[in-house]
């Protein structure tokens, strides 16, 4: 069963895209849906056993894939509690997106291409989870991030899109590399890539040192900070988070399924599944602790002020995985997974829904030039509704009602806080990051669907009314960010940050077709109820001890603790959602002029919020321009001006000069043939005559 498992989705992504147009559209969607559609019900029936608690682990064995002194790697599919709760999220999500994208692509030319690459990054993802030796989660990990560059760079006629891939791929490889550091001194320390043989020794190397770049540090804390670091490139955290907004630019499908349920939640997953190598390592986990607390923060704030609705949504992921991160790091290990898994549902629903939206403004993705749209897409508007109430949390403590984030992420601020210490002050900044996420996930929502129609004002929807103009080529298309395009610039329109002049324009935004529709339903049942359901095995202190069954690190201590924290702690969620929501109703319904001045009395503060805290910026100063002037130096000096010069260049005009020069030797004449024969003549007896 794991085996069709995993290797479903790369037969239908090698049918799909070698068959490719040859098969035809309808066929190559047929075979890849299908084939996740299977996957994703062999895999629900494992993970609900686990949850019943009637399965147990297991290893399939498939090959010997290499073996060299110590080193001996093969290629085997682990199944535990950690692997089927990855299986169901990977598979869930990709089954439908699969389905989604038959009503987003319909009319691009290349969806065999899109579909073979969609399983090609489910197979990529389910070897990741099942793997069972660093070696074959490296290969999956290096495999997610080669199909997050064919994806995002799908329209590779799109410079902007081509752009964003090579930028995933690159600030990917710095991650990776201290992924790879961390694998190289594992294999050193412990003698093994095998991940049972490694966490079974790893305790007792904690207090050890090892040499690294010439100081004598702490043997765990070492490898657990470089293979962490692959973690933050993977799942876009603080410093190498760069790459998360631009991946935008690919297909909107292809958003949900980075953001929801493959690429980003791959560092989580890893941390976790190596979790008892970060109990050893307290100073690692500190960290951990850190880093998640400040992307959660940074992502929240850079959220509330953009207008892209795509780009508010991956500044929330990027939220998200902060408050997934610090949980690791305080050693509530379960609570991670667990939003990771109800996250998965409501952040697909989210950019789905996106989606949807888009559709139906003809690619707008401006939240501006929206407004409104509650009464022409009511599905979409309900479903989105649905998903926002659960990323802001809304629930009621005590009462045991509450939609998925309520129990996911509640769960995390409460055993920050009851693990006390560096623990606390992430509750804190969680807690501020929470009012965050309620404001400007509303503010989604009252820009979007409430208000007047801000539509004349789009460009897009100008297109769409006087010559039906699809500015990227492809139906469905999703095009650059609209505050990024000099050609779609509110100003030119009169207007401020957030508003734009009211007016449909005569357009009339449709429905998407229930295809589309059908899976962002069936993701909203999983918004609204899979925390309720599945609470008691993933956090309890006794539940969770039965379901993990030594598959993470689980802390019974501190999942019991985090039920007896003060009721300040238990309702700070909800009163900091609830003044969220107050300020983005205040500032979008009630008085829409309030963010023009706001921005006015402000403009500093909008200005560093709304350009992401400058990291591009730095980066682009410190790291891409030097490397673009190094490599033109390299270039022009030192490949043309000196290798070229006195190398292949230089022995082709020597031998271009002595061709010339013996041309002029053969002028046809005895005479100089001649003259030619008695100077040899004359030099050789001349010679004779010195020699003897």
């Amino acid at each position: 069963m794991i085996q069709l498992i995993v290797f479903l989705p790369l037969l239908a992504a090698i049918v799909a895209g070698l068959g490719n147009r040859m098969i035809g559209n309808v066929p190559a969607k047929l075979v890849t849906t299908g084939a996740l559609i299977v996957s994703c019900a062999l895999s629900w029936p494992i993970f609900l056993g686990f949850v019943a608690g009637g399965a147990s682990e297991s290893v399939t064995p498939l090959l010997q894939f290499l073996k060299s002194g110590g080193l001996d790697v093969s290629w085997s599919l682990r199944v535990d509690t950690l692997t089927a709760v990855m299986l169901v999220v990977v598979t869930s999500v990709s089954s439908l997106v699969h389905v989604y994208s038959w009503g987003y692509m319909e009319e691009d030319p290349d969806q065999p291409r899109f579909f073979a690459y969609l399983s090609l990054f489910t197979f990529a993802m389910l070897m990741l989870v099942t793997a069972d030796n660093l070696v074959q989660m490296f290969f999956g990990w290096e495999g997610v991030g080669l199909a997050s560059y064919l994806l995002i760079g799908f329209w590779f006629k799109k410079p902007s899109a081509n752009a964003a891939a090579i930028k995933a791929f690159v600030v990917n490889r710095v991650g990776d590399l201290g992924f790879m550091l961390g694998i190289f001194g594992t294999f050193l320390v412990f003698g093994t890539v095998s991940i049972p043989d490694i966490l079974a020794a790893a305790p007792g190397m904690a207090g050890s040192s090892i040499s690294f770049l010439g100081m004598r540090l702490d043997t765990m804390t070492i490898l657990c900070l470089l293979l962490f670091v692959g973690a933050m490139g993977k799942s876009a955290q603080l410093g190498l988070h760069t790459w998360l907004p631009d991946a935008m630019e690919g297909p909107t499908p292809v958003s949900a399924l980075i953001h929801a349920a493959t690429m980003v939640t791959a560092g989580v997953f890893m941390v976790c599944r190596l979790s008892p190598m970060f109990e050893t390592a307290p100073v690692a986990q500190g960290f951990v602790i850190f880093i998640g607390a400040a992307t959660c923060l940074f992502a929240a704030t850079v959220a509330t002020t953009q207008t892209d609705i795509k780009r508010v949504i991956a500044y929330s992921t990027c939220s998200q995985l902060g408050y997934m991160f610090f949980a690791a790091g305080v050693g509530a290990y379960g609570a991670a997974m667990f939003h990771l898994f109800t996250h998965a549902f409501f952040k697909a629903l989210l950019f789905l829904g996106a989606g949807a939206v888009i559709h139906a403004m003809h690619h707008e993705q401006d939240m501006r030039y929206y407004g409104g749209l509650r009464k022409k897409i009511p599905i979409t508007f309900w479903v989105m509704v649905a998903g926002t109430l659960a990323i802001t949390g809304v629930g009621i403590p005590g009462m045991g009602i509450g939609f998925a984030g309520f129990w996911s992420k509640d769960a995390i601020l409460e055993s920050a806080f009851a693990a006390g210490g560096d623990g606390q002050v992430a509750f804190l900044v969680g807690a501020f990051a929470a009012l965050l996420t309620s404001f400007y996930s509303w503010r989604l929502i009252f820009l979007t669907f409430f208000g007047k129609p801000r539509w004349a004002a789009s460009e897009h929807i100008q297109h769409a009314l006087h010559d039906d103009h699809h500015l990227d080529g492809h139906a469905h298309g999703d095009n650059p960010p609209a505050q990024e395009d000099a050609g779609h610039d509110p100003a030119r329109h009169g207007v401020g940050s957030d508003q734009v002049a009211d007016g449909s324009g005569g357009y009339t935004p449709h429905e998407a077709p229930w295809v589309m529709l059908v899976p962002i339903l069936v993701l909203a049942v999983g918004a609204v109820f899979a925390g309720q359901l599945f609470h008691h095995a993933f956090v309890d202190a006794e539940g969770g001890l039965a379901f993990w069954n030594g598959s993470l690190a689980f802390d019974a201590h501190l999942a019991h603790a985090s039920h007896e924290v003060p009721s300040w702690v238990l309702f700070t969620p909800l009163v900091v959602m609830l003044i969220g929501l107050w300020i983005a109703y205040n500032n979008y319904i009630r008085d829409p002029d309030a963010p023009r001045r706001f921005t006015e009395m402000f403009g500093p503060l909008y200005a560093f919020l709304l350009n992401k805290w400058y990291f591009d910026e730095l980066y682009n100063a410190i790291f891409v321009r030097p490397a673009f002037w190094l490599g033109r130096v390299l270039w022009q000096r030192g490949d043309v001006g000196l290798i070229d010069r006195f190398g292949p260049d230089g022995a082709a005009r020597a031998v271009q000069g002595g061709s010339v020069l013996t041309g002029r030797l053969q002028s046809g004449y005895l005479y100089t043939y001649a003259l030619v024969m008695l100077l040899g003549l004359a030099g050789l007896a001349t010679w004779a005559m010195v020699r003897f």
